[in-house]
């Protein structure tokens, strides 16, 4: 049982700051596949990536009527993960086409083992909001395709994109890391002190390299 079984008002505040990073999540998403439709080779591509930002802002939506629905503030929810998260990118700057279909792989399917592993530990409502945002069935299929398809045009990108893939995974593991212990919300949700915290983060953080290194040798690289 969770230490905020009882004390409604003290989980909501951790699961304002969950909801709040996912918020903030889905918001940089959208404005990142919108950047870098810019380096698609064709048209058609564009409006691949331009789909998929579309689906991400409708994701933005989900979870800002849920914390409007809780009395919250949207922006307020955002802004303390808000450094971060631009900081996260602008170190994961993508250098072309290949690196951005890349970025977009390996963030979405990352974030979406993350919040899916988070949503053990919240209500079933919440968990049902978690599988609507983070449901990247179709998104992730497309992505994985096109990654296929430019690999096996060429194959000298393969060890580009492999080195690329292992950078975006330390950075993203760095970074969730870092953003769940300093908002102690993935230990304020599970009802764990800041020991049980860090030993639950270093396991989910163990799941989300083997599940990257997976989908790593589905497209032929190693992870």
């Amino acid at each position: 049982m969770s230490a905020t079984a009882d004390d409604p008002a003290l989980y909501n505040s951790f699961l304002a700051d969950l909801l709040g990073v996912m918020a903030y999540g889905e918001l940089s998403a959208f404005e990142r596949l919108s950047s870098s439709a810019r380096y698609s080779p064709t048209l058609h591509e564009r409006a691949v990536l331009g789909r998929m930002a579309v689906v991400e802002f409708q994701h933005f939506e989900l979870v800002r009527a849920r914390l409007e629905h809780m009395g919250l503030d949207t922006e307020a929810a955002m802004l303390p993960f808000q450094p971060s998260v631009d900081h996260f990118h602008e170190r994961t700057r993508p250098a072309d086409w290949y690196e951005a279909l890349m970025k977009a792989y390996v963030i979405d399917t990352v974030a979406a083992d993350f919040y899916r592993a988070v949503g053990r530990y919240v209500d079933a409502g919440t968990r049902e909001l978690i599988g609507q945002v983070r449901s990247t069935g179709e998104s992730t299929a497309v992505l994985q395709e096109r990654l296929k398809a430019a690999l096996a045009d060429d194959p000298r990108l393969a060890s580009r994109l492999a080195l690329w893939a292992r950078r975006l995974l330390g950075e993203a593991l760095t970074h969730a890391q870092r953003v769940s212990l300093e908002h102690e919300f993935i230990g304020g949700l599970s009802g764990l002190d800041k020991d049980g915290a860090r030993e639950l983060v270093s396991g989910l953080t163990a799941e989300l390299a083997a599940n990257h290194a997976r989908r790593m040798a589905d497209l032929g690289l190693a992870g």
